[in-house]
């Protein structure tokens, strides 16, 4: 399917109104973990729809998407370069010229300035309604936060629409000037539980028998905290038995994790990188840790929820609102010893874990699904339209 002519459908779903068939196009940048799941996810979900969509994203973001979805190479990086940038934002306004979309949905606020400037430029005719969607606190140090900051106000004064993945970031967009701010729900992506077999297998794999199994699962990344767990881990290595702490994902500090784990917890911390096992490793957990210095709704806090696992997590971004009061074991961010008694204590107490695991599961049941969510982005989407198509007849 070409990039600048994918096929163009009526919107299908009973509670949508009626409408010009809709063309939706996604911008988002280099993306990895819960975002890019969202990205392909809502990209899937549009598709199977029966409304026209478009993802133009670097390659990296794009190789998430599921096969036959229409995709248009964009350079979007995590760090500014003028010239880099300045032929991404013209390409942008030139596919937007050429394809028309009614919405366009930017993810990120780096991804949003560049859609903001390009929808500026593009025909009046064909400016497109405009939503974005912050999934991320800024990050530290001045310069970068300072850079962050004003893609933040670009953002909240260009889009017509704000989603913000927890309260805290919609707090922050509104204070950024954004007249319409909404909460979103990020849905964890369904998974099929895993059988008593696959869990065995996977506990086999990563403890000695007898041994408890503490999980974490993440983006190898300054934000979610995984350096903590790993110092709170080597405050747990006299225990008997002693608890193998095991950590999913891959990113850009696997090299000095492993370095900081061979140094301190002398085997008993191991780094499995990225898993497609994740609801196995589930199961074979005594408890999921959750160790983010920010997070919004993290996938993996509802993937444990939902799992029914004892979960201990940062008081941080969006996870109280998640866990609510009994659904986890919440501590301070970036604090090893809280963090530390705080498992040490639900491995101690099998009545707590049991009761942690029973709420966590019955709040997860109240969760939005995923189609619960889709539905919810395409109302909007054709809220904008709607609104769009409306303006362009004045």
């Amino acid at each position: 399917m070409s990039e600048d002519s994918p096929a163009t459908v009526m919107p299908r779903g009973g509670d949508l109104p009626h409408l010009p068939p809709l063309r939706i196009a996604i911008v988002a940048g280099l993306a990895s973990g819960g975002t890019a799941q969202h990205v392909a996810a809502l990209a899937a979900g549009c598709g199977d729809a029966g409304v026209a969509v478009s993802v133009l994203a670097p390659a990296a973001t794009l190789r998430r998407l599921r096969s036959g979805t229409a995709a248009v190479p964009l350079a979007i990086g995590d760090r500014p370069r003028p010239l880099r940038d300045a032929r991404s934002v013209a390409r942008l306004r030139t596919w937007l010229n050429a394809w028309r979309p009614d919405v366009v949905h930017a993810h990120g606020v780096r991804a949003g300035a560049f859609a903001a400037v390009a929808i500026g430029l593009t025909r009046r005719a064909a400016r497109p309604a405009f939503a974005v969607t912050v999934h991320n606190a800024p990050p530290d140090g001045p310069a970068v936060s300072g850079v962050h900051a004003v893609l933040e106000r670009i953002c909240a004064r260009r889009a017509d629409l704000v989603l913000c993945a927890s309260a805290d970031l919609a707090t922050r967009l509104r204070t950024r000037g954004a007249a319409a701010v909404e909460e979103v729900h990020v849905a964890a992506p369904p998974r099929a539980a895993a059988t008593a077999a696959e869990a065995a297998a996977a506990r086999d794999e990563i403890a000695e028998t007898g041994r408890p199994v503490i999980l974490a699962v993440g983006r190898l990344a300054p934000q979610k905290g995984l350096d903590v767990l790993i110092d709170a881990a080597a405050r747990w290595r006299r225990r008997d038995p002693r608890p193998v702490t095991v950590i999913v994902g891959d990113g850009p500090q696997a090299r000095s994790l492993r370095a900081q784990a061979a140094r301190q917890a002398e085997g008993d911390v191991r780094l499995l990188g990225a898993r497609d096992d994740v609801p196995a490793l589930l199961a074979a957990a005594d408890v999921v840790v959750v160790p983010s210095r920010w997070d919004a709704r993290a996938l993996i806090v509802q993937e444990a929820m939902q799992a029914g696992r004892p979960i201990v997590a940062s008081r941080v971004g969006g996870i109280p609102d998640v866990t609510g009061d009994d659904g986890a074991v919440l501590v301070s961010p970036g604090d090893p010893d809280e963090l530390a008694a705080a498992v040490t204590a639900v491995l101690d107490d099998p009545a707590t874990a049991a009761r942690l695991a029973s709420a966590a599961r019955a709040r997860a049941a109240s969760f939005p699904s995923p189609d619960d969510a889709l539905a919810a982005m395409l109302s909007r989407y054709a809220r904008l339209a709607t609104s769009r198509h409306g303006q362009s007849t004045e």
